[in-house]
């Protein structure tokens, strides 16, 4: 059996597909406000990445808070409904097990606008331009 290419990131082209449709199913869910939470329904949260497990038993979830608001509700609210958010991404997506949710702020952009700053700072920018 031939072995799956690997993206550069060392995760196979399975993981991502199934990984981004995990996305599809928890933002469609949101967006919907199918969750009866309070915090959830008041918020608007974005699901910007899910990382699958090899073994696809594992997704780690990470969101974002429009804003960036209150991100530790929002986490603690997605944490309280992770039943409820597994039972539906195992029933839409029909995988032969049931992918175990753990939800983490997205601190990607935090870390693109550090870089930003960086590169702003004259000192940098000069450095940069020479």
């Amino acid at each position: 059996m031939a072995n799956i290419p690997a993206t550069p990131e060392g995760r196979s082209v399975r993981l991502l597909k199934v990984g981004e449709q995990v996305r599809h199913v928890l933002s469609e869910l949101l967006a919907r406000q199918a969750v009866h939470d309070e915090v959830l329904t008041a918020r608007t949260v974005s699901v910007t990445e899910v990382r699958m497990s090899p073994d696809l038993r594992h997704a780690t979830v990470f969101v974002k808070s429009l804003l960036g608001a209150d991100e530790d509700i929002v986490l603690k609210a997605l944490r309280t409904n992770t039943a409820y958010f597994q039972k539906e991404v195992a029933g839409k997506l029909k995988l032969r097990f049931a992918a175990k949710l753990k939800f983490l702020g997205d601190e990607s952009f935090d870390e693109a606008s550090r870089i930003e700053a960086l590169l702003a700072n004259p000192k940098v920018r000069r450095d940069i331009e020479d």
